[in-house]
């Protein structure tokens, strides 16, 4: 299919402000222009019981902030099921602010708690701190659910982007953790270390996430090039310590059709399949990276939102 005109126009609109891409300026710039620019055609803010910001200590002694969203009042005697989401931004853009509205609206329509996890970014934290950061937030809540309404026995990782890939691999270290997993939600998730896809060849450049800029948030991420075969980084291809994909939650699936990381959103459904789990895989015509967030202006996004959230409160069990 074409490109959505919604679609049209932002990239027209952003092509027309010539403004630096994140590629082209410092990490802490890159941040900052992300968190300005974010909010601008998402969705508007849903409503919530409470929003709290918490500290959650990680592996190495430090603390990392996360936001639990709780859409309706939580109930000790009916604990509600939980959503752990992680940010996109290439492992060095993003935070719980850039991704606000999403976890609101998943809160809302998913009739669940969310904990969005401010992971540590790059490049002052190489890999793989990001996946310890991801992966101690899930042990966190799983140990103090009860303390916040949350059911443990009804829990899900979700994330966009690099947050994807950091939900692909917590599945897999809660398998082996013996932490129970209702879904993994993977919102055109990255999941290879090298760019060799078509969609990488055919897509590089004009449709908002350009190989220049995937390179560049991988420079700032990986300590050497060796990092890029590690399974944490590349579930999809990663060799370096690459357990078995068996026995994992179910996992839904979100790419898009103008996106680079489509045929490996693609590729890495087809290997969840191989290793006998269930997979749903949506390939959203006509949208690029980010649609997610574009919901304020593109009209047809509300249709991935809603497909999300189903999928959520069917794995969770909710009406």
């Amino acid at each position: 299919m074409p490109l959505n005109p919604k679609i049209e126009q932002v990239l027209d609109m952003i092509a027309r402000a010539k403004r630096p891409k994140l590629h082209e300026m410092t990490p802490q710039a890159a941040r900052a222009s992300y968190e300005k620019s974010a909010p601008i055609l998402e969705i508007a803010s849903a409503p919530m019981f409470s929003v709290e910001d918490l500290r959650i200590p990680t592996r190495d002694g430090a603390t990392i902030g996360a936001r639990l969203y709780h859409a309706e009042e939580p109930s000790w005697a009916n604990p509600a099921p939980a959503l752990v989401y992680y940010h996109g931004g290439g492992f060095t853009v993003g935070s719980v602010n850039t991704h606000d509205a999403l976890a609101r609206m998943f809160a809302r329509d998913s009739q669940c708690a969310v904990l969005s996890v401010d992971y540590r970014l790059a490049p002052e934290h190489k890999f793989p701190t990001a996946v310890d950061d991801a992966f101690d937030a899930l042990t966190w809540l799983h140990t103090h659910a009860a303390e916040f309404g949350i059911d443990a026995a009804r829990l899900a990782v979700g994330g966009d982007s690099a947050g994807g890939t950091l939900a692909t691999v917590c599945a897999v270290l809660a398998r082996d953790a013996g932490i129970p997993l209702a879904l993994q939600l993977l919102i055109y998730p990255g999941t290879t270390g090298y760019q060799q896809t078509d969609s990488h060849s055919r897509l590089a450049d004009g449709f908002l996430l350009s190989g220049t800029t995937i390179q560049w948030f991988f420079e700032q991420y990986v300590r050497d090039t060796s990092d890029r075969d590690d399974w944490r980084f590349a579930p999809l291809d990663g060799t370096r310590g690459a357990p078995d994909f068996s026995g994992l939650a179910p996992a839904w699936i979100a790419t898009a059709e103008y996106d680079p990381l489509s045929d490996e959103g693609d590729a890495y459904a087809d290997k969840l399949r191989r290793y006998g789990n269930a997979v749903t895989l949506t390939r959203y015509p006509g949208m690029i990276h980010e649609f997610f967030k574009m919901g304020g202006f593109v009209p047809e996004v509300a249709h991935a939102h809603a497909d999300a959230a189903a999928a959520l409160r069917a794995a969770f069990g909710v009406d």
